[in-house]
């Protein structure tokens, strides 16, 4: 099967285009012949960093990366109750090798794709859609016309926290680039701040809850606007102990929430997405042949919305 190799961690031109033996099943696997993939900023943080690489693969070379995939069924194993040869599906993989033609995917991880959404649109929501999804679902407890920041929530996470938080029935206020204000307001932002014209801690106040995927400054000043007893949840690096110490002082929770390869979730995200509540945006769609492209892309961290590879 085609596939990209990754002998050794660098710029997007260290993925190579090559032929890779077609997964054999193991049981509780099926394997998916891949339709679209999703790219995100995490495959070329990954795809950049020796340490990482090494973390997630060891010592084996090349590699296959890529973890957002939909397809459709091919073969199946033992063990695999729920799919059938010639089901559409989604995915996020715990063991990457979704840069490739076909895949094997634990049959736990799978969620059968919606009729009403396209495979690209698929392929875009399991990692940024679960990365918010979690810690607003699990971490949160969101109730109805509890006030909510977002910040970067033009971006993969942000576009579907934005969502996600409306379903939820908070009252939603989203930062990004002036350019993006439209976008992030017909997510169903109650109010939008521009972050490069304004200050948000001098704008903002008393919020329940802030869900940062930025960090930073921007982290550190989410102390001040957020009101006490609220929380504050980081998908980046853990917060230092000094912020930690900080929000404590003022009775605001200040955690990290780290991304759970988890089916339960990816089909309870597919279920809304089955009736419409959410919705992928797909920034710009790449050929498998342009992959270097698409990685270029999403360094830039302007997308708004996400990147897809189709083959």
């Amino acid at each position: 099967m085609k596939a990209y190799l990754l002998y050794e961690a660098g710029g997007p031109d260290k993925l190579v285009p090559g032929e890779a033996q077609k997964p054999a099943l193991k049981s509780g696997e099926v394997l998916v012949k891949v339709k679209a993939i999703g790219i995100n900023p995490a495959d070329a943080i990954y795809r950049s960093t020796p340490s990482f690489i090494n973390h997630i693969f060891g010592d084996q070379r090349p590699v296959i990366m890529g973890w957002d995939i939909a397809g459709e069924v091919v073969e199946k194993a033992e063990n695999t109750d729920g799919f059938e040869i010639g089901d559409t599906v989604f995915a996020l993989l715990q063991n990457a090798g979704g840069y490739a033609e076909y895949v094997a995917v634990d049959a736990g991880l799978l969620a059968h794709k919606p009729g009403n959404i396209t495979f690209e649109e698929a392929a875009a929501a399991p990692m940024a859609g679960l990365t918010a999804w979690q810690p607003l679902v699990h971490g949160m407890n969101i109730k109805k016309g509890d006030k909510i920041l977002i910040h970067g929530a033009s971006g993969g996470v942000g576009h579907y926290a934005v969502q996600i938080t409306k379903y939820l029935g908070a009252e939603v206020i989203a930062t990004s680039s002036a350019r993006n204000r439209d976008f992030v307001l017909a997510l169903g932002a109650d109010r939008h701040i521009d972050y490069q014209a304004e200050n948000f801690w001098e704008v903002v106040k008393d919020v329940d809850w802030v869900f940062d995927t930025v960090g930073g400054e921007t982290l550190e000043r989410s102390i001040d606007i957020t009101k006490p007893g609220g929380s504050i949840i980081s998908i980046l690096a853990l917060p230092d102990k000094e912020l930690v110490s900080r929000a404590k002082e003022k009775n605001v929770n200040l955690s990290l929430r780290a991304l759970q390869f988890n089916g339960a979730d990816l089909r309870a995200f597919a279920d809304l997405m089955s009736k419409g509540l959410i919705k992928s945006h797909i920034a710009k769609t790449y050929p498998f042949t342009s992959i270097a492209e698409a990685h270029t892309q999403v360094e830039t961290r302007r997308t708004a919305g996400k990147i897809v590879l189709t083959i």
